[in-house]
């Protein structure tokens, strides 16, 4: 990957994994299931701080990781928390959602009854925008925060392949950002005019496997 093409890509990054500081204490912490299993970590570890009592491991298969897991991410993710010792009563589990929109629909539908007001979503860092946009409408009875693993985009993917994959993930969200929000699937985020012309250039070099038509 050139310079250009790695400054572009660390922008749309650094952007969209931006996240506010989180409250001292939530109702629920929601771990959305990917491929990254740095995201449960870094729920558990939140978790066993006393960030929230609760929590919630989200994820049927998704676009990366159809054929390739074994078992659905929630159901992974929510092993994974047991195994650095949140406790297994502590954890619901949502497999059936195939996108960050169900992440949320369907843990709500999961929660119950649970008066639930705050939440922390915990995804991959450059999932954080669409997170709280996504929840923010699809999940409005809860005031979400974001948090996210704290990996510089550097250090992000371990190999050429793997970063040209994650590029071309943060290209197809960032316009989702733009056209989920118009659709009214999720609240609107303000994009600066520089993260739209990093995306431009990445997507006139060919990152555009993941753009919507």
């Amino acid at each position: 990957m050139d310079e250009a093409i790695f400054q572009a890509a660390k922008c749309l990054y650094d952007f969209m994994s931006a996240c506010p500081p989180l409250p001292e204490k939530a109702d629920v912490i929601l771990a959305l299931g990917s491929h990254d299993l740095r995201v449960p970590d870094h729920a558990a570890a939140l978790f066993l701080s006393g960030a929230a009592p609760l929590m919630i491991c989200t994820g049927g298969y998704g676009k990366m990781t159809e054929g390739v897991f074994q078992r659905p991410e929630g159901v992974l993710f929510a092993e994974r928390c047991v195994e650095k010792g949140v406790p297994e009563g502590c954890i619901l589990v949502e497999d059936k959602a195939t996108n960050t929109g169900e992440n949320f629909s369907l843990s709500r539908q999961l929660a119950g009854d649970r008066k639930l007001k705050t939440g922390i979503a915990v995804c991959k860092p450059y999932m954080a925008k669409r997170a709280w946009a996504t929840g923010t409408k699809q999940w409005p009875e809860i005031q979400w925060s974001v948090s996210t693993p704290a990996i510089p985009f550097a250090e992000y993917a371990p190999d050429e392949t793997a970063l040209r994959a994650e590029t071309e993930l943060m290209a197809g969200d960032l316009q989702r950002l733009k056209v989920y929000a118009e659709k009214g699937y999720q609240a609107p985020v303000a994009v600066p005019p520089n993260v739209w012309d990093a995306w431009r250039l990445l997507v006139d070099a060919g990152f555009d496997r993941y753009l919507l038509p």
